[in-house]
């Protein structure tokens, strides 16, 4: 970029421009804090990444107030200079323009104690008593990290116990996945059953977690009769695992088993990030089989078009795909520890800095919740399987351009034609909604569904049927109309408050049979329940 930017003398003479015009508004800036009379000085940081980070009054005493003002300058200007240069390719100016957000975080002054004002006057009221405090979680908290316990707190939140604790049995066992059969929950089930297919990056129950943020449980209730992969964690010995595998072993033979225990019955499929790609995928290949078995397919961030990855692109290149494939080709796997800090990466300031600061040098300890101890309980990612995943579908992608082979068939999303429901999260950084929006132009589905709810990736997703703070918007269109623009969604669809689980309960139902059935009995023939949920391989470490 610094080559482009030499070649270009226009840019050159906008960001000098903007450089002298920044130069003198903090130099008056300062002028007026120095000044020591009449009211604050605030810094102006409305409508900059900022905002919250110095909107308390202490910010606005001299000399924190020049010092918050000249980081949001020094931000500004940065990022000035590495947007729009001429020549420069996106990905590039992408890495470049993550490099510039994340290291500006190292100048910080609300992350150091002695350029923070707020810290300052919480240890001087206290005496220094929350730095004492803030050593002792340190210490534990490094302790634990060499035993590998996880934060502080995950204790309580048992698997079986706590947390994935929906009743039900494991049906079937194969190298790949267990298949948890749910019980019922009421006396009368809608006909068509759900099949959840959830990621692999992680434990599957995100989606059962506490009660009152299981979709599992909602579901239930609800009288929907639920299936749950859990796949196994893989060890060096599944190096060689593919897609196909995760395709044939894992959607297709759950399916399979699905349907022997409610047998002539469509089924809901619903997929949650790489496993909502994996579903997309499954959806293609059977719709040009004229395998008609889904009812309905359901996304929840999950993507199809890898042409805007978002940050994670950083990550996403040859050279660096090659460096991670030397990496696992030693293990057999990549780590979750591993890949934890690609993902912390890409939000420092919420994932390292903040809770650094408020932990360490306020000395506050912030309780574990369910969502954080499912975070803490990673899983592995086996070599084959992740290398095509990343060439294929991020590096190349080939499934939205219509390369990608499935079980030695070369797919096209258009086959699909089933009602989709697709979820997208305003703050997703490693699947953006924006992203997650397109499947709705591949596909031709007789009615397409989007729904774009407030949150991240996971937390977005988790909110439980009653979430006063979340808020979401809902259109849907029918086969053959014309898809807005992302800007034009934004425009077009006023956001409802609350959690969107209601919103698609009420969609499941629309397509699902209106007279109830009695529940299916748990197992069939061939699928004769193994244990209780949440079963082995979640148990893995």
């Amino acid at each position: 970029m610094c080559s482009r930017l030499a070649l270009a003398p226009g840019r050159q003479a906008q960001i000098a421009q903007t450089a002298i015009q920044k130069a003198i508004a903090l130099a008056q800036f300062t002028g007026s804090a120095m000044q020591g009379q009449g009211e604050p000085v605030a810094p102006q940081a409305a409508d900059t990444p900022y905002a919250k980070r110095f909107a308390d009054p202490a910010w606005a005493k001299f000399p924190f107030n020049v010092l918050a003002q000249s980081f949001i300058t020094a931000a500004e200007l940065a990022r000035e200079a590495v947007n729009g240069v001429p020549g420069t390719d996106a990905a590039a100016a992408n890495v470049v323009g993550f490099t510039v957000r994340e290291g500006l975080e190292l100048l910080a002054p609300d992350n150091y104690l002695p350029t923070n004002p707020q810290l300052l006057d919480q240890t001087r009221a206290e005496g220094g008593k929350n730095l004492v405090r803030g050593m002792k979680y340190l210490a534990e908290d490094v302790q634990r990290m060499l035993k590998g316990l996880g934060p502080v707190g995950v204790e309580d939140y048992q698997v079986g116990e706590q947390i994935a604790c929906s009743k039900g049995k494991v049906i079937l066992r194969n190298s790949l996945m267990e298949l948890i059969q749910y019980s019922p929950a009421t006396p009368k089930v809608y006909a068509e059953p759900v099949l959840i297919v959830p990621a692999w990056i992680m434990k599957y129950y995100i989606l059962d977690l506490s009660p009152k943020n299981s979709l599992v449980k909602y579901l239930t209730d609800l009288g929907h009769t639920v299936f749950m992969i859990s796949w196994k964690n893989p060890t060096a010995a599944d190096r060689d695992v593919t897609m196909d595998d995760y395709l044939s072993l894992g959607v297709l033979a759950a399916l399979d088993a699905v349907n022997k225990v409610v047998p002539k019955r469509k089924v809901h499929g619903v997929g949650y990030c790489i496993g909502g790609t994996l579903l997309a995928i499954a959806a293609a290949a059977m719709a040009q089989r004229e395998d008609d078995r889904l009812a309905t397919v359901t996304m929840f961030a999950a993507q199809t078009d890898f042409s805007e990855p978002g940050e994670l692109s950083v990550f996403i290149s040859p050279a660096q795909l090659a460096m991670l494939e030397a990496l696992m080709w030693k293990k057999g796997v990549l780590e979750s520890r591993q890949m934890g800090g690609a993902f912390q990466m890409l939000r420092t300031y919420d994932l390292l800095w903040s809770p650094s600061v408020a932990t360490y040098l306020k000395g506050e300890r912030t309780g574990v919740n369910d969502l954080m101890s499912w975070n803490a309980d990673g899983t592995r990612m086996a070599y084959r399987m992740h290398t095509d995943y990343l060439h294929q579908l991020y590096l190349n992608n080939d499934l939205a351009e219509g390369r990608y082979v499935a079980l030695g068939e070369t797919l096209d999303l258009a086959a699909v034609d089933a009602p989709m429901f697709v979820v997208g999260t305003e703050t997703d950084h490693v699947a953006p909604w924006q992203s997650v929006y397109k499947v709705g132009k591949l596909v031709r589905s007789k009615d397409f569904t989007f729904c774009l709810t407030s949150g991240g990736h996971n937390a977005g997703i988790i909110s439980g049927p009653v979430h006063p703070k979340r808020r979401h918007r809902v259109l849907t269109m029918k086969a053959g109309a014309r898809v807005p623009s992302p800007a034009q969604y934004m425009k077009k669809v006023e956001p409802a408050q609350g959690s969107w689980w209601p919103t698609f309960a009420t969609w499941l139902v629309e397509h699902s049979t209106k007279t109830k059935v009695a529940p299916p009995r748990m197992g069939a023939t061939g699928y004769k329940p193994l244990c209780d949920a949440p079963g082995e391989y979640v148990l893995a470490r």
